[in-house]
């Protein structure tokens, strides 16, 4: 196939350039995003009730949505969670479910148990989890001082939304902090009293004035009208002006007995830049959007907003771009100094310019070709595919380097420059194919890993595949090629003389070790051997994380005040803290109570707040969050306080909201939480004592009202009047709404603000004697610690501990006995067996891939031997690469783990060449020569290393070189790569040497012990 495509190059080159120009259209319709659109298997159900308690929400409207949803295909877990006003429940589904028709499914559900809902509550919220769901990037919007924010949240809401969601690639525009007008109407409870009014009589004058009469008409001879109240109500004047009567006929307008007037609503949450009140606007991207296009379209719009609206204040915080701008910054650097470097080492190695040349047209080329199997397997640019390209790029250079060399030296030998192209491509052929299938084989298994991390390896997958089977095309008919052209005038005695010196004195070096070496064969062997365990067991000493620790200089603060507090008081308190703190940081944004968010699936409390702090520098972090953990502790000291990096959209994704390791139980008597003091009298017998209460055991001090009946029945008062005065009072009633052209403002009583008590005290209620009584004769209350939150599962609702033991598990059995002696149904749950379950299905996995691989050299070598001495190879890289990242102090994670099989790529690729260069010499000397079988084994051994020395080197120094600047570099994304740029350097330096040394040896005692049968067969 060589020999014929090489003999037509006009044509390979008309194609090659065809698929460039091909590929550089379809990169152009690429979408570019930061994660692969990932479905997340997760529902969230949101439900905002006001003024329900945690027990309230779980019986009337938790349980019944749940058992509603039982049904649903592929559910594989429900969890709810009921706080004070607030209730979640979070459905997980089978890995693999199509999320779209579960929405749907969710949704319908929903609509069908409607009637059985309270009906004051607002439709639940249905939330589905996509990587696109998190936002790119946040849009601060803080009212100029005098501007009425109410004003301001229609802006944004009706102006600044609509704009956004306008720009090409915006799927969704999010606001909080938002706040709507809304009528008050505050009685003049004397005045009401002097007139013998009460307030039903002022509610239901203004439900009056508010009356529609919809759908009547009259005829007017050939004319029919449609009749409109003239008495209905559009401002407070027009309330103000409406009549009131009492039972006696007494009738006074409503600004005589009341106050009327604009207000804003109510909020349960807040939303602060800095010390100002404002909104926050959230802009999430399409799928197949293009984020490098979108985000300067973002900013654009923002500067026509600061022209258009001076009357607010924009800016922006949270800019996720800066991840995808790292991502392709680190291939553009790797694609530079590959490049350059690749060009420095050549020329060192070869002495002459035009090879660089070949590998610098090959690189670019490889890549380019590489975006058309994205286009056809559907596949974004993003973080994780560009990772995939990177890491195929050194199997790249690699690749070139190996055909490039092995033509030269055909060309050595003597054979015309056609000959040389054709037989030195075919002579290595097999053995890169093999190269690249065994990286395959170790790669895409972990496709198969169950949840996110197997759905983001398969675009790292198909990146690796692609750029590797597009450097076989460019090596095997592109470089031959590009050799022909360049070297078709050069006579054969210059090729014979392109060594450098340098290499010369390498190749000497390297003899001389050789001979020091296989003088002692069983004891350099032994060393080896030795050396595996024991730089294998260094990764006990390494540290294990999920991504590597980046210098980050913005923080998260989570805070639970972990106190019955209003909202009003959540913000006073933060603010203060915030005021105390100082100026230290360069920008801060607080999110205050109750989220309005629509993908806001976490949870929401009107006790909880965070801040998100941005700092000049990592020491400035340091030192004021310290400083404000203290001031925090001073201050609130029952707060619970988090302080953390602030999350990208790396951290959003694989954040897991399962806790470690939790202990539950179940009353199997009563189906309900077990009693306050009973529990704390239980849990003084649980069988240890390191664990932290769940949500179900936490405690939030309450006040119970409870009605005096004996007291009510002699006063003739009914229990329907105290009701509805204690929600007056106390609730958020509304007497009725104003609609205009979609837009509803409520009418509502505004309650009172003092002391609960007083209000008891000042307020009455009409007894069937026409007399009114205080309502605090008829109402007891108590102060008392209730549960803060009720928790439930698909058998139903209950309690639990989260174990902080290092071995949680040692304490099952006398768990179990403990919820045994209680009647408690005991069960174990949390991410410690997810973990396992993960690292069973990774050892699994890595099984099938080391099987794979040697059926694929089985297949190559045609021996069942020789494939070990390849499988030996690779814990020796290994244990260079542990002990590399010990010396650095870089942790065991995701990065390094990339870099480990980069690096095993690399080893693997040369250990098959000296191998297959090794068999091809055995074989040529025994039918060229009556050498005994140990005579022709020594020279094959050595002459194969000779060979292969130039290539093994230029392809380890290239690649180290080429990710040394990595080392030194600053910022996210050389944070992000460095642990990958240590294990490939650890491995490759540990792996130079045993390509070089450990193969032939391992050769010697292994795969050289059975003599050849048939010279027309490969070496067995």
């Amino acid at each position: 196939m060589v020999r014929f495509l090489l003999a037509r190059p006009i044509a390979v080159l008309m194609t090659f350039v065809a698929l460039m120009v091909f590929s550089i259209i379809v990169f152009r319709t690429l979408p570019i995003s930061l994660l692969p659109p990932i479905d997340v298997p997760q529902i969230v159900i949101k439900v905002n009730y006001p003024n329900a308690s945690p027990e309230a929400i779980e019986q009337n409207v938790l349980s019944n949505i749940r058992e509603e949803l039982m049904t649903l295909n592929g559910l594989e877990e429900v969890d709810s969670k009921a706080g004070s006003e607030v209730g979640t429940i979070r459905l997980t589904f089978d890995y693999g479910t199509k999320m779209e028709l579960a929405y749907i499914d969710v949704n319908e559900k929903i609509d069908r148990i409607t009637n059985s809902l309270p009906s004051d509550l607002v439709r639940p919220q249905v939330i589905r989890i996509n990587t696109n769901d998190i936002p790119v990037i946040r849009v601060q919007v803080v009212p100029k001082p005098g501007i009425d924010y109410a004003e301001v949240s229609l802006l944004a809401e009706n102006v600044l939304k609509k704009r956004l969601e306008q720009l090409q690639g915006v799927s969704l525009v999010d606001i909080n902090g938002k706040k709507e007008k809304g009528i008050s109407v505050t009685p003049d409870k004397s005045a009401l009293r002097a007139l013998g009014m009460t307030e039903e009589n002022l509610i239901q004058a203004i439900r009056n004035g508010n009356e529609e009469l919809p759908g009547i008409s009259v005829e007017d001879g050939q004319f029919r009208y449609y009749l409109r109240m003239a008495t209905r109500v559009d401002t407070p004047e027009d309330i103000m002006r409406l009549p009131v009567r009492n039972n006696n006929g007494t009738t006074v307008d409503v600004a005589r007995v009341a106050q009327v007037k604009y207000e804003n609503k109510d909020v349960l949450g807040y939303h602060y830049f800095g010390t100002q009140e404002g909104l926050v606007i959230t802009v999430h991207k399409q799928a197949s959007a293009k984020m490098n296009e979108m985000m300067p379209l973002i900013y654009e719009s923002l500067e026509f907003f600061k022209n258009d609206y001076p009357q607010v204040d924009f800016d922006v915080t949270q800019d996720q771009s800066t991840l995808l701008n790292a991502g392709i910054s680190n291939l553009q650097t790797s694609l530079l100094f590959g490049g350059l470097f690749a060009f420095g080492v050549l020329f060192v190695f070869m002495g002459n310019y035009r090879t660089p040349v070949i590998i610098g047209i090959s690189l670019p080329s490889s890549l380019i070709i590489s975006f058309l199997v994205f286009y056809f397997f559907e596949i974004s640019i993003n973080v994780i595919s560009l990772s995939g390209l990177a890491l195929g790029l050194g199997m790249l250079i690699d690749n070139a380097i190996i055909v490039l060399d092995n033509i030269t030296r055909k060309r050595k030998e003597g054979l015309p420059i056609f000959e040389a192209c054709v037989q030195g491509v075919n002579e290595v052929m097999s053995a890169l194919i093999s190269s690249v299938l065994t990286t395959l084989a170790v790669f895409i298994p972990l496709v198969f890993l169950s949840g996110i991390s197997g759905a983001l390896f398969y675009d790292q997958a198909v990146s690796v595949a692609a750029i590797l089977f597009v450097s076989l095309l460019v090596a095997f008919i592109l470089l031959p090629m590009l050799y022909h052209f360049f070297f078709k005038n050069k006579p054969v005695e210059d090729i014979a003389k392109e060594d450098s010196k340098l290499f010369g004195k390498v190749l000497k070096g390297y003899k001389k070790l050789y001979q020091v070496i296989f003088l002692r064969r069983g004891l350099s062997f032994i060393i080896f051997l030795i050396f595996i365990p024991i730089a294998l067991l260094v990764s006990q000493l390494l540290d294990s994380q999920g991504l590597p620790p980046i210098e980050k200089f913005d923080a998260l603060v989570e805070i639970d005040w972990n106190e019955p507090i209003g909202v009003e008081q959540n913000r006073d308190r933060l603010l203060s803290s915030l005021e105390a703190l100082g100026d230290g940081y360069l920008k801060a944004e607080s999110d205050i109570g109750v989220r309005q968010f629509l993908l806001f699936d976490g949870e929401n409390s009107i006790q909880q707040a965070s801040v998100y702090f941005l700092f000049e520098s990592q020491e400035k972090k340091n030192s004021l969050m310290d400083r404000f953990r203290r001031l925090l502790a001073e201050n609130f000291p029952g707060a619970n306080v988090s302080i953390m990096d602030a999350p990208n959209a790396f951290d959003q994704l694989f954040a897991s909201n399962l806790p470690y390791y939790e202990v539950r139980w179940k009353d199997l008597g009563t189906k309900r939480p077990v009693e306050e003091e009973r529990m704390d009298e239980w849990l003084k017998t649980f069988p240890t004592q390191n664990y932290d209460r769940g949500p179900a055991l936490q405690k939030e001090a309450s006040v119970v009202f409870s009605l005096d009946a004996a007291k009510m029945t002699t006063y003739g008062v009914s229990v329907s009047s105290i009701q509805d005065q204690v929600q007056k009072l106390f609730g958020n009633f509304t007497i009725t709404e104003i609609k205009r052209f979609g837009e509803i403002t409520p009418i509502r009583i505004k309650g009172e603000r003092n002391d609960f008590e007083q209000i008891l005290r000042q307020n009455y209620v009409p007894g069937t004697d026409g007399n009114e009584y205080a309502i605090s004769n008829f109402i007891r209350f108590d102060y008392v610690n209730h549960y803060k939150f009720v928790t439930a599962d698909k058998g139903g609702v209950y309690q639990s501990v989260l174990l902080t033991s290092d071995n949680p598990t040692q304490y099952d059995k006398s768990i179990n006995q403990w919820g045994a002696d209680k009647n408690l149904g005991v069960s174990f749950f949390g991410q410690y067996f997810k973990d396992k379950e993960t690292i069973s299905q990774l050892i699994g996995i890595l099984l099938v891939s080391v099987v794979l691989l040697y059926f694929i050299l089985s297949a190559q070598f045609e021996s069942f031997v020789q494939p070990l001495i390849v499988i030996f190879t690779l814990p020796l890289g290994i244990g260079g690469a542990f002990i590399v990242l010990l010396i650095t102090g870089t942790s065991l994670n995701v990065m390094s783990a990339i870099g480990l099989v980069v690096m095993l790529g690399i080893m693997v690729n040369d250990a098959i060449l000296k191998i297959d260069t090794i068999n091809r010499l055995r074989l040529k000397y025994a039918i060229e020569t009556s050498l005994s079988a140990k005579e022709i084994l020594n020279r094959a051994l050595f002459e194969a290393g000779e060979i292969r020395l130039k290539p093994i080197l230029m392809t380890s120094v290239t690649t180290i070189l080429a990710l040394i600047p990595v080392v030194f570099s600053a910022g996210l994304g050389a944070d992000l790569q460095r642990p990958l740029v240590f294990s490939v350097i650890g491995g490759l330096t540990i792996g130079t040497f045993t390509a070089l040394y450990f193969v032939p040896l391992a050769y010697w005692f292994i795969g050289g012990k059975v003599s050849i049968k048939d010279p027309e067969t490969v070496i067995v």
